[in-house]
Order: structure tokens, then sequence, then C-alpha cells
């Protein structure tokens, strides 16, 4: 079987494995810290990424997104070093862990980074991943959309399966929901689901659907199902993908002028 640190892709693709998408912990880190962390990570790939507390370097403008500064930048890689992250490794153990270990900002513009020991070390032995569009990534303007996106993605090659039933909790671990925010349902669904259904059914090769599964009036989960679109699909996505983030949402809804065209 082969080894996520193993597989290479093509250019734009990022390998992100199993045991770093499916985390517990994640709630608090918004969507810049989310596309940080991806941004590390794919510049970090390869067998040196299981070598505990190497030192890897990127450009610190690869980490400014649009209108976000320096600052804005170090206040997002000090959210990662201090979020502990519950992760499950396919033998079921449990590892507690930083996402980010230490980091340098250099005077010309560098930053220097590794990763955490416990990080790294459960990474050796991972063979499931999700290969993610990095243009995708920087594309979406909700942290759900972007956790709902790494989640189908992981799944989207089980040829077994193409539906999941999710508990209440479950559903919320998918989507990266904080705990004690958005405790009722119907503020989950409009709040985070929704909003995250819609950005990941537009702009990404990917149609899903999450519906309520009910006992009468009681809710005992939801259903998840997934697939990948024609060709016809694809292309939608993809215009609505070079189209700007700012609008979106009205164009999605049908309310403006500029709809999403087939």
């Amino acid at each position: 079987m082969v080894k996520s640190v193993e597989v290479t892709t093509d250019q734009g693709i990022m390998v992100k494995p199993r045991e770093l998408i499916e985390i517990k912990g994640a709630g608090p880190l918004g969507l810049l810290d989310r596309r940080n962390f991806n941004i590390l990570l794919d510049k970090a790939w390869g067998k040196e990424l299981l070598q505990p507390h190497h030192q890897f370097t990127i450009d610190t403008s690869e980490l400014r997104h649009g209108s976000a500064n320096n600052q804005k930048m170090k206040a997002s890689l000090r959210k990662l070093q201090q979020t502990l992250v519950v992760v499950t490794k396919a033998n079921g153990d449990e590892v507690t862990s930083q996402l980010l270990g230490s980091t340098r900002v250099k005077a010309n513009g560098d930053l220097t980074f590794s990763f955490p020991y416990e990080l790294s070390g459960l990474l050796k032995d991972s063979s499931v991943f999700a290969k993610l569009d990095l243009e995708v990534m920087k594309s979406f303007s909700s942290k759900y959309a972007f956790a709902l996106y790494e989640q189908v993605s992981r799944r989207i090659n089980l040829s077994y399966q193409m539906t999941e039933d999710l508990s209440v909790q479950e559903l919320r671990d998918l989507l990266g929901v904080e705990d004690g925010k958005l405790t009722k349902v119907f503020n989950l669904t409009k709040k985070a689901l929704e909003p995250a259904l819609t950005e990941v059914n537009a702009i990404t090769p990917y149609q899903v659907t999450i519906i309520p599964r009910k006992k009468g009036r009681k809710l005992l989960g939801f259903i998840m199902g997934w697939s990948i679109k024609d060709v016809s699909g694809m292309k939608q996505a993809y215009a609505e993908l070079l189209r700007p983030k700012l609008g979106r949402k009205e164009r999605l809804d049908g309310t403006s002028s500029s709809v999403v065209e087939g």
C-alpha cells in the first residue's frame, strides 16, 4: 500500500492525509488559519516531513491572502501553534498535538517552520489521503465550506460508498464547528451547513447533499451523499471559480443578474 508521503501530484494539487482532515479540536481555527496550515503542509510535503523538528522555509508572501498583512499572518501562525487537536490513527490510537511547531520570520521575508514531533510521527503510517486543489482552497469564503471540501475529497474515491450517516455531533466535527457555538440545530443548519453546501457545490468538482434523518419529528441525525459532477457541472464550477468571491452568494441565490451560467 502506498504511503501518503510518497504520493506525488500535479502542480496546483496538494496531498492531505486523512489523519489531518479528521481531527478534533480544530473548531477555533478560522478560514485563514486552515488555509495557512494547508499551505505549510504542502510546502513541507515529502519524506522530510517525517523527520521530527525538520526546518522548512517558505516566503511569507504565500501566507498573506488578499488584505491579510504580516500581523494577521503572525497571529494565524500563533493560533496554529496554540491549538491542540486530537488525531485518531488507523489503529484507533489518539494523539494530542499542536498543529505547528517553532517558527521564525526572517528579515528577508522568509519564514522557517517545523511541525511538532507528535504530528510528524503519526504520518509515517498514513495511507489514506485527499487530493486538494490549491485554487479551490483559496476561493472559499466560509471555513465550513473549506472543511466540507476536505472531508468529501477524502471520501470521493471510495467506490464502495457514496453515502454516510452522521450524528449531529459528527456533522459538527465534519464541518469544524467550535464547541459551544451553533448549539441549536436550526443555527447549525443556517449558519454552517447551508453556506458550506452552497459553496462546495458551486466551485468544486463534487456534488454534495446533506439532509436530516428523522423519525416522526425527532431528528436522528443527517445523511450525507456525494458524487463527482458531470462535464456540464464541472464547467459551471470552473466558471464560478474564476469569478470574484464578492457577490457569489447573490449569484448562487439568483438574486443578482450574474447568475451561474451553464
